[in-house]
C-alpha cells in the first residue's frame, strides 16, 4: 500500500482512496443472481485494469472480502465495493465489471451507484481520468443516466466528492415536514437496512504511525494488536497485512454481511488513515470515539449514509443538528452538510483541533 524508503523519504504515496460501490437490482425471473459467482480469475483480470492485485481473501456466508495491494474489495450477493488508493484507476474497470456481472450473475440493471473520495493531496500524480472530479463525473455520465455530483466541504484541503444516481432533485440541508417524514417511512418499509460510516483522518502522530512499519512491528497481527485496531468493533474476523517497508491494510467481517476496513499510509509528510464500516448502530458515537482513540488524528472528515430501514436512519440528521456530535475531545465540528438522496440520508462533517 505504501512503497517508500524505510527512513520516510519524500517519495510520495497518495493514501486517499477512490471508493466505488454498486448495488444491482434483483432479477425478476430465473435463477437467483449472485455477484460471488464471478470467477476469481475474472476478478484478477478486472483488477489489472485498476493496477492492483489480490493479496489475501476471507469470506463468510454473506460476503467475500479481499485485501488488495492498494486497499480492499468486497463482493456480496448484489453489492460490489472497490476501494483503491495510490494512482489506481477503478473507474476504468466499470464497463468490464458490468459485463462480468451480466454474464455470471445475470444482473442487467444498476440499482444504486456511489463513487466518492476525499480530495487528493497530489492530484497531478493521478492518471488522467482521476486527475479531477470533473473528469470522473464526465466519465460516469457517459455510462449512467440521471447522475448527480456533489462537492461537500468549503476547504479545498478537506473536501469530499460524491457521484450517485438521482431520480428526483436532492434536498440539501433539508428541513423535515410531517408529510415528507411519513412518505419516507413508507419507502423504508420496502428497503433492506443499509448504512455506511467512513472516517478519513489526516495530521496523524508520527509515533503512533510508526507502529505500521516493519521497523516497529514484526507483522500485521502485532500492528493490529499494538494499535488497538482489534478493539474498535468486537467480533470481527480480521484479515490484515503489513506492507514492506511500511503501510497497513485490514478487512474485518462478521455475521450478517457486516464489514470494516482500515487503510494506513504512515509517512509523516503525508500520513492518512481511512476507516469504513457498514455495522448497524442507532448511534455511532462510541464507534467514532474508539476510532479516534486508536488513531488520534489532528483532523478528519466523516460521512454517514443511512436508508430509512436502517437502525441508523436518524443519525445523519443528528449530525446535522450537532448536539452530541459537536465535538470529540479537542476535535471540534467545523463544517456540516446534510443531503437527502433517493433512498439514503447523508451527512458530511469536518472536524479539526484548530480552525482550518
Amino acid at each position: 500500500m505504501s512503497i517508500t524508503d524505510p527512513d520516510y523519504s519524500t517519495n510520495f504515496f497518495e493514501g486517499v482512496e477512490k471508493l466505488l460501490e454498486i448495488w444491482f437490482k434483483p432479477k425478476s425471473a430465473g435463477p437467483k443472481g449472485d455477484l460471488r459467482n464471478i470467477p476469481r480469475e475474472s476478478l484478477e483480470s478486472l483488477l489489472k485494469i485498476v493496477h492492483c492485485e489480490i493479496i489475501s481473501f476471507s469470506r463468510n456466508d454473506k460476503v467475500d472480502a479481499y485485501v488488495l495491494s492498494e486497499s480492499s474489495m468486497f463482493v456480496a450477493e448484489r453489492r460490489f465495493i472497490l476501494k483503491t488508493c495510490g494512482t489506481t484507476t477503478p473507474l476504468m474497470c466499470l464497463k468490464p465489471l458490468l459485463n462480468l456481472v451480466e454474464e455470471h450473475a445475470g444482473f442487467v440493471e444498476v440499482e444504486e451507484i456511489f463513487y466518492s473520495r476525499k480530495n487528493f493531496k497530489r492530484p497531478d500524480l493521478q492518471k488522467a481520468l482521476h486527475r479531477s472530479f470533473q473528469n470522473e463525473v464526465a466519465f460516469l455520465d457517459s455510462v449512467f443516466e440521471n447522475g448527480v455530483s456533489f462537492c461537500m466541504g468549503e476547504s479545498e484541503d478537506d473536501c469530499w466528492y460524491l457521484y450517485t444516481l438521482q431520480r428526483s432533485k436532492p434536498d440539501i440541508l433539508a428541513v423535515d415536514s410531517n408529510d415528507s417524514n411519513n412518505n419516507r417511512e413508507q419507502e423504508g418499509k420496502s428497503l433492506n437496512p443499509d448504512q455506511t460510516l467512513e472516517i478519513l483522518m489526516t495530521d496523524l502522530d508520527p509515533r503512533l504511525m510508526a507502529i505500521f512499519t516493519k521497523k516497529q512491528s514484526a507483522n500485521a497481527e502485532e500492528a493490529t494488536r499494538r494499535s488497538g485496531i482489534d478493539t474498535i468493533i468486537p467480533g470481527m474476523k480480521i484479515d490484515d497485512f503489513l506492507f514492506e517497508p511500511c503501510g497497513y491494510s485490514m478487512n474485518g467481517i462478521r455475521n450478517g454481511g457486516e464489514y470494516m476496513t482500515i487503510h494506513i499510509t504512515p509517512e509523516p509528510e503525508f500520513s492518512y488513515v481511512s476507516f469504513e464500516t457498514n455495522v448497524a448502530q442507532d448511534s455511532y458515537l462510541d464507534v467514532i470515539r474508539r476510532v479516534l482513540d486508536v488513531f488520534k488524528p489532528g483532523k478528519f472528515v466523516l460521512t454517514l449514509f443511512a436508508n430509512k430501514a436502517s437502525p441508523a436512519a436518524d443519525c445523519p440528521k443528528l449530525i446535522k443538528k450537532r448536539g452530541k456530535y459537536d465535538s470529540f475531545g479537542d476535535l471540534e465540528l467545523r463544517e456540516v452538510e446534510y443531503c437527502r438522496l433517493n433512498n439514503y440520508d447523508l451527512s458530511f462533517a469536518f472536524y479539526s483541533k484548530f480552525p482550518s
